[in-house]
């Protein structure tokens, strides 16, 4: 029988990471970036309600109950008394004895499974953030998709319009002579191919609400709320650490988990006594005097044919892995920041020069190109060409916003703000 001593360093570094990640758990804004507002109060109010009503977020409240039991189930001894009732008839002697017996826990099993579960329990919190954050990143970005699709959709129905009437204008200059049959056929190729482009564009609006009800959302409560661009704040360098992110908090819970995992293992290679005590009678056939008889037992398993090594080598290259993998997540994560930064100031640069452009203003430029048209100085190609690019330039307008939102929760997420602005914060 030996008992393993864990060395006093690792010991003290495995404490210093869990008292960091318990640190983090408990506060997961307490160095976040304040620099972004917070959404819109329907915004965060429907993203609330549809996560506390999605399937997502009563999976991720079992499994926190179920790591919890877990907890208080390894909190308990791990061996029951055990009630003994014998009886011996050796010939004219008959003997009746009653004991219990009750393995020691010596080398403090019960106290390291006990941690090794409340590891599991960090880990279950940090997973249900990342949960919580991811449902909130893909909620963002279903409704921005259907707001731009939305947007899509109407902009093909202004098109729509606009080559309609064109077509009925050309139809009425060639019944005048003015323009030739070629370019009234021209103009009613440009109605039916704006027809054709305006399902299209009705399709893909289905299938973005589509999406976004997937994830709980609901388009009839935000049928009236447009994406607030203009109240989006610019990037800010920040030098937060990723210590604050779900992504780090998941990897280093998950590390801390597998390295008492080999705590737990190698205090099981160490053998548990059993220790018991009996009473009882002896009794003789022939009429002789009963005795007392009583005692005390004490056993010991011998880890012989298996030593329970093999368990302590898996659980340590499972132990090694996870700190190899946090290692990857924590270079992922600060690359991944830089792309969100970066990736979001672009978006915001680009998106403000075209709300800057002339070019973007369809309804004067439609109505230019008709009266340019009227009076002879563009032909029905020429303009029906810088029709459509006008139009173009108008959906990949709406286009580009998308990608604006997207990047922001991108950035959001990237540096730890999402869960605050979405409001978040604090839930389940």
């Amino acid at each position: 029988m030996h008992f393993v001593r864990l060395p006093r360093r690792r010991f003290a570094v495995r404490l210093a990471c869990a008292m960091a990640l318990a640190l983090a758990l408990s506060m997961p804004a307490a160095a976040a970036d304040s620099s972004a507002p917070a959404a819109p109060p329907a915004i965060r109010e429907a993203l609330q309600s549809a996560w506390q009503h999605h399937p997502a977020y009563r999976a991720t409240e079992a499994q926190l109950t179920a790591a919890r039991a877990r907890l208080d189930a390894a909190r308990q001894p791990l061996h029951n008394p055990e009630l003994e009732l014998a009886s011996e008839d050796e010939g004219s002697e008959r003997t009746s004895t009653a004991g219990l017996n009750l393995t020691l826990d010596l080398s403090g099993k019960r106290r390291v499974r006990r941690d090794a579960a409340a590891a599991r329990v960090d880990l279950a919190t940090a997973e249900a953030r990342l949960r919580r954050r991811d449902f909130a990143k893909q909620w963002f970005g279903s409704w921005a998709a259907l707001q731009t699709a939305t947007a899509r959709v109407r902009t093909g129905e202004k098109r729509l319009v606009l080559m309609s009437r064109f077509a009925q204008l050309a139809q009425k200059q060639f019944a005048a002579d003015d323009i030739s049959g070629l370019e009234r056929d021209l103009a009613l190729l440009a109605q039916d191919e704006a027809q054709a482009e305006q399902a299209q564009l009705i399709a893909e609006q289905a299938e973005a609400e589509a999406r976004f009800r997937a994830v709980g959302g609901s388009p009839e409560l935000l049928a009236n709320l447009v994406l607030p661009s203009a109240t989006l704040s610019p990037p800010i360098r920040t030098n937060l650490g990723i210590d604050q992110l779900a992504d780090w908090q998941v990897a280093q819970a998950t590390a801390l988990a597998a390295e008492r995992e080999v705590t737990v293992a190698r205090r099981d290679r160490i053998a548990d006594p059993k220790l018991g005590a009996y009473g009882g009678r002896k009794q003789y056939d022939f009429g002789g005097p009963s005795e007392n008889v009583y005692g005390v037992t004490l056993t010991v398993p011998l880890f012989v044919r298996n030593s329970y090594r093999a368990e302590v080598v898996a659980a340590q290259a499972e132990a090694d892995a996870a700190t190899a993998d946090a290692e990857r997540v924590r270079l992922e994560l600060e690359a991944d920041r830089r792309r969100a930064i970066d990736s979001y100031a672009a978006a915001q640069s680009s998106w403000t020069r075209w709300q800057a452009s002339r070019g973007t203003d369809v309804e004067r430029r439609t109505t230019l190109l008709e009266r340019l048209w009227r009076e002879g100085e563009l032909s029905t190609a020429d303009y029906l060409q810088q029709l459509k690019q006008t139009v173009d330039t108008q959906l990949a307008g709406a286009e580009l916003e998308a990608r604006l939102w997207r990047s922001y929760a991108d950035y959001l997420a990237a540096t730890g703000q999402l869960e605050r602005w979405a409001g978040l914060e604090g839930t389940p």
